[in-house]
């Protein structure tokens, strides 16, 4: 059974961490880049983002994860009826959904979808001796933001935590990946990255947003980049898009600190739009 925990902090700040009963693993699904139209049948960079993350909502139904993290951009028009279609679309699933705002979201719907189950507003998530931490990094343009406010919430997080080892869960990626995507990356990169080195525990960092699935090492933590609900990036200068069907992330945290992913895709037959 899970059960939502509140913790009060000595600086009068009040906490909210999702708390996980203790089991030996633990398995989420990343999904990430919905773009979801208003109409369920809008198309997106040629797909259509809906049919999409339909598909891999039956996946998941079968599979049973214990966690979805949505990092960010679920709807590309930021409408009421995109929320509205999001919340339908994974209404069949029966665990916590997590949501952090991409810089296509509107926070104020999102916050609002999160009032509902399965959607959840805590960005704590206490699993057994890991804890995951949501970093916001919407900031005021397509560009990832690492505000004085996300700052402060990041120590604090840090020096309550009781956890042997952090994982970081954000939208924009933290580090250059030297392709069109950076001139929308993370502005406060060097500040990001000072607090992570001040937090051994923090052992590894994934985002969204480069619709591009890798994995690199930077200063000892690995950072995967999670691809898309909708359509990939090309790693180019310019802007090129690729059809390669659904794609999620799947995350194993074990009890011993233990840490693994896959860049998970499904064939599906899709009518792209000619016009």
């Amino acid at each position: 059974m899970r059960r939502p925990g509140l913790y009060e902090s000595g600086v009068g700040i009040r906490l909210m961490v999702y708390q996980f009963s203790n089991k030996a693993r633990y398995r989420l699904a990343q999904i990430t880049d919905c773009h979801l139209l208003a109409n369920v049948n809008g198309y997106y960079q040629q797909v259509q983002p809906a049919m999409h993350l339909a598909a891999i909502v039956e996946q998941l139904i079968l599979e049973q994860p214990d966690a979805v993290l949505l990092t960010g951009d679920v709807t590309q028009d930021h409408s009421v009826a995109s929320y509205q279609l999001l919340a339908r679309l994974l209404a069949p699933l029966s665990c916590p959904i997590f949501c952090l705002p991409g810089n296509h979201d509107d926070t104020a719907e999102l916050a609002r979808l999160c009032q509902h189950p399965p959607f959840r507003a805590e960005r704590s998530l206490q699993l057994g001796d890991w804890q995951l931490l949501l970093l916001n990094t919407k900031g005021d343009m397509p560009a990832g933001a690492f505000s004085e406010a996300e700052q402060r919430w990041l120590q604090t997080q840090c020096e309550q935590s009781t956890a042997s080892a952090l994982w970081l869960f954000c939208h924009h990626h933290p580090k250059a990946l030297n392709c069109f995507i950076d001139k929308h990356g993370q502005l406060q990169a060097q500040a990001l990255w000072q607090a992570i080195a001040a937090e051994p525990r923090v052992l590894g960092i994934a985002h969204g947003h480069a619709h591009y699935a890798y994995h690199q090492v930077h200063q000892r933590v690995d950072i995967v980049g999670c691809p898309a609900s909708s359509v990939q990036f090309l790693p180019t200068a310019d802007w090129q898009t690729v059809d390669l069907g659904p794609q999620w992330c799947d995350w194993v945290f074990s009890a011993d600190q233990g840490v693994s992913w896959q860049f998970r895709h499904l064939e599906i037959m899709v009518k792209h739009n000619n016009e």
